[in-house]
């Protein structure tokens, strides 16, 4: 049985507004149900004493909801923390303390770091300097279990946070906030990051916290700064969401990775960056080689974009591709990848043959990392697959042949589009198109066709599942699947006795061949191929 998430809030400063905050959240409450937990970060109490607080102090008025808030950031407050280890300031409020990790009943793991950053000594009561943050670090980074934490509450900006990532419009990242805070969420890797101080909102754009193609996939973090409560401008001060504890979660679940994720903004900068160059050297290399054993011509070594390196002796690098969540059949760069089926590579795509294919010359477009679907490809990505399907038209085509492009986005994990070739003398278009969509009512597959310019991006979210077809002559037809499918549709369509007249054929399965024998057909498809071959224009 899954487990159940939890509800959560986090809010930015309060400033001492508590009836807005508490009234918001009982407002918040009433429409959608009751959260577990209100996590404050930033400035709790404003610079003056307020009626408001002694109410609450008092037990005139209570909180809505258990809340746990973050300590003083400026000699005045530090009034209102009396107990550096936390305590309960009121009912229902709970200061978490100096630094620690509190850890729910269902197993939630937050780390809290109070105050602002301080390098001098001795620290202020409303500061934390290297060795608080050492100390949080060395109490759970030194195991080998250790994955990471579920939230990390500061009330200042990590230090270049928006590297490689969206900007904040009114904070600059590379000035702004503290390169401990920075240091603290490297290592702790959490899956969520709040902070506030800086009176605005921004919600970074998530990022990996592994290195691609050199360690494993680990879960990605998401940084959300949250605006000062009840500001004029409306910014956004509370942030509600879902979270199952990391350690209930199924581990590829856990590391399954956004489709807008970046790269890490903290190993831009200082000793990370070093690293990560000294590390990240021998992937290119290693990229390149991967290539040249792929090329039959001796002495000719291509790079990672496709081209041949004596055009450039700097060739241009891909941006890293995102990392799959455990061993992929179809990532290049995975052991599993079948590497004597790949007929041709390009700087985001690859074309492989398809194991029991329909036909000789039935092949795959692939991207090179790991996506699921067309639907979360990147644009660079997208433009490149388009090439392939534009450059593989006008080579079937030469050879009196259809082209068919479909794409099942269920029950598979890494993007395959199927291009299957349809002799000319066999059918029509009209045929084709005609077949899909009497197998699919036959099915009670509701096959519907959309406009030929449409992008299936505009029709499909991340994540859903879909069947769709693309003919040579820009039609296509498009199914959602809601619950179940038929896993081999697109193949028993063209395989049947209307197109292909090979219904034997429409199970891989009962197709596959020696690897002798494909390897007889990878190089006779590259031959064939290469006149067309794009990747290696100057």
């Amino acid at each position: 049985m899954a487990q159940k998430p939890l509800r959560l809030l986090a809010c930015g400063d309060v400033e001492g507004k508590f009836d807005i905050l508490f009234n918001r959240v009982q407002a918040i409450q009433k429409k959608s149900g009751n959260f577990d937990l209100l996590l404050c970060v930033g400035n709790f109490f404003g610079s003056t004493q307020d009626a408001e607080w002694e109410e609450y102090k008092t037990g005139i008025k209570k909180a809505p909801i258990q809340t746990y808030v973050l300590g003083a950031n400026n000699q005045e407050t530090v009034k209102y923390f009396q107990d550096a280890d936390g305590c309960e300031l009121a009912e229902n409020i709970t200061y978490l303390g100096r630094k620690g990790i509190f850890t729910g009943s269902s197993g939630l793991q937050i780390v809290y770091l109070s105050g602002t950053e301080s390098l001098n000594e001795p620290v202020p009561g409303y500061s934390f300097s290297p060795k608080d943050v050492s100390s949080l670090r060395m109490m759970l980074c030194t195991t080998s279990q250790f994955k990471g934490v579920d939230i990390l509450l500061t009330s200042p900006w990590p230090k270049c946070v928006g590297n490689f990532g969206n900007s904040s419009v009114k904070v600059d990242t590379k000035k702004c906030g503290s390169a401990l805070v920075s240091s603290l969420a490297t290592g702790l890797k959490p899956r969520y990051h709040f902070a506030a101080l800086e009176k605005t909102y921004y919600e970074r754009l998530p990022y990996r916290n592994h290195i691609i193609l050199q360690e494993n996939a680990q879960h990605a973090t998401r940084f959300i700064a949250l605006a000062n409560v009840g500001n004029p401008e409306k910014k956004k001060y509370l942030y509600a969401f879902s979270i199952v504890p990391m350690k209930l979660m199924d581990a590829a679940e856990l590391v399954k990775q956004p489709p807008d994720v970046t790269e890490n903004p903290y190993r831009k900068s200082g000793q990370e960056a070093s690293i990560g160059k000294q590390i990240l050297a021998p992937v290119e290399e290693s990229a390149c080689q991967f290539f040249f054993d792929l090329n039959e011509k001796q002495g000719r070594k291509r790079s990672s974009t496709g081209r041949d390196s004596k055009s450039s002796p700097h060739p241009k690098q891909p941006r890293k591709p995102p990392q799959p969540p455990g061993p992929c059949w179809f990532c290049l760069a995975s052991p599993e990848v079948e590497k004597h089926l790949v007929v041709n590579i390009g700087t985001h795509c690859y074309l492989a043959l398809a194991k029991g294919g329909l036909s000789d010359d039935h092949v795959l477009i692939l991207p090179i990392g790991h996506y699921q679907s067309v639907v979360e490809l990147s644009a660079e990505v997208v433009e490149e697959v388009e090439k392939y399907k534009a450059t593989l038209r006008r080579f079937f085509k030469s050879r009196g042949k259809w082209c068919v492009v479909f794409e099942r986005n269920y029950k598979s994990h890494h993007l395959q589009l199927q291009v299957i070739p349809v002799p000319i003398s066999c059918s029509t278009t009209d045929d084709i198109k005609d077949a899909f969509i009497t197998q699919a009512q036959e099915q009670q597959i509701e096959l519907l066709e959309i406009p030929e310019h449409s992008d299936i991006k505009q029709i499909a979210q991340p994540g859903a599942a879909y069947f769709y077809v693309e003919l040579d002559t820009g039609e296509k037809l498009f199914h959602r699947i809601k619950k179940n499918f038929p896993l081999q549709f697109g193949r028993e369509v063209l395989a049947s006795e209307a197109i292909l007249n090979v219904p034997d054929k429409s199970d891989w399965r009962q197709c596959q061949i020696s690897k002798e024998d494909e390897e007889t057909l990878a190089r006779r498809f590259r031959k064939d191929f290469e006149p067309y071959d794009f990747t290696l224009d100057d």
